[in-house]
């Protein structure tokens, strides 16, 4: 009799339960981010990318050069280290609320209904999930080819063999993991879910069953129902659990009819076993470590400098003196513009010496190499070269000193 009015109660889903809402809206803004990001452009490029050919990261108006992606290391040491925290903490937080698995699962979760109906809706279902794995295969195309360029060159269909073939593959593999796979991949394959067992502590925060009202369960195993992956919170903790709230939004439904608490709720640690304690040791230590890769993170990222600058002798040229008794010398300058707009570099050297030609002109992420001359009477072989930069791109960015060594004929 329960069971049949439970049913009922389920099928008529006219009201969203707490904490239902609250990861919709979370879905809903996940569903936003992930494809629209790549759309978003800062400073004339995508706010998030890696292009291949040119082997840049485009991150949020910030480009990072291959040889500078001992950047990119710190940032996955400050992200490890802010995982590590959020775990100890509030436990499995991303896994029931921002996991892609767990947010296109509950996308779907028409495909999972649809295996009880009849052919035609599960011919519609399958349907509905190839057509969101060609779009998510795409989406995620799209952080390494912009979408502006990628979607032009599929209306022209001229993607190329690489495109086409990184696309199809994609969309296999999210084809079949959502409809063969699911959630059940956070059961028994994710690596994350296999980790936070050995994070979790006493006071971490969890979904649970309170053991100390277990006389008032009525039994009617609602909980289990609606349980995406099947488990039965009543009897402790289960590591296939993903904490999607479900099983607490489905009794505290029911006992709601008696004017009380349903029996399963958020618990910091086991149910009346300990007190609420964000700041203990171990979330302490981590809290601290993902602060510093922090800072190291916006140290490294506001100190790297967008121009890289090479001088070398000119071997070409015999170094010689004029009739006024002035030396002369060239040098190679190789100098690459890693910034997304032009720049203009004047050159001037210390000791009164000339430079020839003083300035260069450098286009957005050019590497020219150019020919000067050092002119003048010497006092001393070293000789300091100053790159200023123009008020074209910053007029508050330093000036770039290099030294270089005359040579007398």
């Amino acid at each position: 009799m329960i069971n049949k009015e439970l049913s009922e109660e389920q099928n008529r889903g006219k009201t969203v339960p707490p904490v239902a809402l609250w990861r919709r809206i979370a879905r809903i803004v996940h569903a936003i981010l992930l494809p629209g990001i790549p759309f978003l452009k800062i400073n004339g490029e995508s706010a998030l990318r890696f292009d291949i050919p040119q082997l840049k990261l485009y991150f949020f108006g910030k480009t990072f050069w291959m040889d500078e992606f001992f950047i990119v290391l710190v940032a996955t040491l400050f992200l490890t280290f802010l995982i590590v925290s959020v775990t100890i903490i509030f436990g499995r937080i991303w896994c029931g609320w921002l996991c892609p698995q767990t947010v296109i699962s509950d996308l779907t979760v028409f495909f999972e209904r649809s295996l009880r109906k009849g052919f035609l809706y599960r011919a519609s279902a399958y349907g509905g999930v190839f057509l969101l794995s060609i779009f998510i295969g795409a989406t995620l195309i799209w952080y390494f080819v912009s979408p502006y360029e990628f979607l032009h060159r599929l209306m022209a269909w001229e993607l190329g063999n690489v495109i086409w073939g990184f696309w199809i593959v994609l969309t296999v593999i999210i084809f079949l993991d959502f409809t063969l796979v699911r959630r059940r991949f956070c059961a028994t394959v994710c690596p994350y879910a296999k980790m936070q067992g050995m994070l979790f502590d006493n006071r971490t925060l969890i979904i649970a069953f309170d053991k100390r009202r277990q006389k008032e369960c009525m039994d009617c195993r609602a909980c289990v129902q609606v349980c995406p992956v099947g488990i039965d919170i009543r009897k402790g903790a289960n590591i296939a659990c993903i904490n999607c709230a479900e099983c607490l939004d489905k009794c505290n439904e029911i006992f709601k009819r008696k004017g009380k608490k349903g029996l399963i709720n958020y618990f910091w640690g086991e149910p009346g076993a300990q007190k609420k304690e964000l700041l203990r040791p171990n979330a302490i230590i981590t809290g601290a470590l993902t602060f510093l890769s922090l800072l190291l993170l916006v140290y490294l990222a506001g100190t790297l400098r967008k121009t890289d600058i090479t001088i070398i002798p000119d071997y070409n040229f015999q170094p010689r003196l004029t009739s006024s008794n002035e030396l002369v010398n060239s040098f190679i300058i190789s100098i690459e513009n890693r910034k997304e707009t032009e720049e203009r570099f004047q050159i001037k050297a210390s000791g009164n010496l000339r430079v020839i030609p003083n300035q260069i002109d450098l286009k957005p992420g050019e590497l020219k190499r150019t020919k000067v001359f050092l002119i003048g009477q010497v006092q001393e072989d070293r000789v300091l070269l100053t790159f200023t930069p123009s008020a074209i791109s910053n007029p508050r960015e330093k000036s770039i000193t290099k030294e270089v060594t005359l040579i007398r004929p």
